[in-house]
């Protein structure tokens, strides 16, 4: 076959062809995926990988559902990176700088070498999220981190051993409780979701075939 290229799979060689992800590579090689494929679009971060290239020493990390194999590539995925996930009331606490303080001390040991921007799979300016959370300001925090994804290859290159996506969802659970305006308008929708009001549509929705939901979503009416 043309265009085809040789990787390695957990140190087995592989021919795939050319211009497959990683995601698929292995399953073209006969891996069946059962854990670490997610959404497979690069949005749920349950497929973080590192691979380098053949003579080469430099390691990489990425998102296997939207990275391309390449010549020589020595690929291992990872089932998870452990990061630190304190545990906390968010009705108890408030958004003060003490509380990243006293959940999150490791942040204040940042030694500004932005490996973990670098490593982001998202392209995200990690470091600079994580330099907000440790002024307090919780919703410039939010706002950088709004895209993480949660894989936690950026907590992988730390030699702080910060846990980045961890400290992020903090400061967004903060910002959305305490500090950022009300919305009334999600609110009336919630209790009308608990008043049982979309109970019969939501019913009706799941007897419906894939086709006609997509053809629904595609032609629905978006607010203004």
């Amino acid at each position: 076959m043309e265009n085809m290229v040789n990787v390695y799979l957990f140190g087995k060689k592989y021919q795939v062809p050319a211009g497959l992800t990683i995601m698929t590579a292995m399953e073209y090689a006969g891996y069946d995926l059962v854990r670490g494929c997610g959404c497979r679009n690069g949005f749920c971060g349950a497929c973080a990988t590192i691979y380098r290239i053949k003579d080469k020493q430099e390691l990489h990390a990425c998102l296997a559902c939207q990275t391309e194999v390449q010549e020589g590539m020595y690929i291992a995925t990872l089932p998870f990176f452990p990061l630190v996930k304190q545990v906390y009331n968010i009705e108890k606490i408030k958004p003060t700088e003490q509380i990243m303080m006293q959940l999150y001390p490791e942040i204040y040991c940042c030694i500004g070498c932005n490996a973990c921007t670098k490593a982001c799979t998202q392209e995200l300016n990690v470091m600079q999220y994580i330099a907000y959370a440790q002024r307090g300001e919780y919703e410039k925090c939010a706002e950088e981190s709004f895209d993480c994804v949660m894989c936690g290859v950026c907590s992988s290159r730390c030699p702080a051993g910060i846990s980045h996506p961890q400290v992020a969802m903090l400061a967004r659970r903060l910002n959305g409780k305490y500090i950022a305006p009300e919305c009334g308008h999600l609110a009336d929708r919630v209790n009308e979701v608990n008043e049982g009001k979309f109970t019969s549509l939501i019913e009706d929705l799941m007897q419906k075939p894939i086709e006609e939901l997509k053809e629904l979503y595609n032609n629905r009416e978006i607010e203004k």
